[in-house]
């Protein structure tokens, strides 16, 4: 298993780009968290996640893993965001 975690200023960026994940490919779990990032004490400094596993990539090194973990890099970086280095310490809210 794999998991991804792109973080965005907006929900709406992020609504968005969860809604075309689901819709283009079929990854194992894709949902919108809401991120509290070291420091930010109100909620409405708090950015906003989404959140992708892949279950049927076992391996985070292997190439196909790489290939989405770039895939995520680039499409965060286009649209204000960034890729979370460490996505198991992914939000539960």
């Amino acid at each position: 298993m794999t998991e991804y975690l792109m973080i965005f200023p907006e929900r709406e960026i992020a609504d968005e780009i969860a809604e075309d994940l689901l819709e283009e490919d079929d990854f194992t779990e894709v949902r919108v968290v809401r991120e509290a990032l070291a420091g930010e004490e109100d909620d409405e400094d708090h950015d906003w996640g989404v959140y992708v596993r892949q279950a049927t990539i076992d391996d985070a090194a292997s190439a196909v893993a790489q290939a989405l973990a770039e895939r995520f890099e680039k499409l965060a970086e286009e649209n204000g965001g960034w890729l979370d280095d460490n996505p198991a310490q992914q939000p539960t809210r």
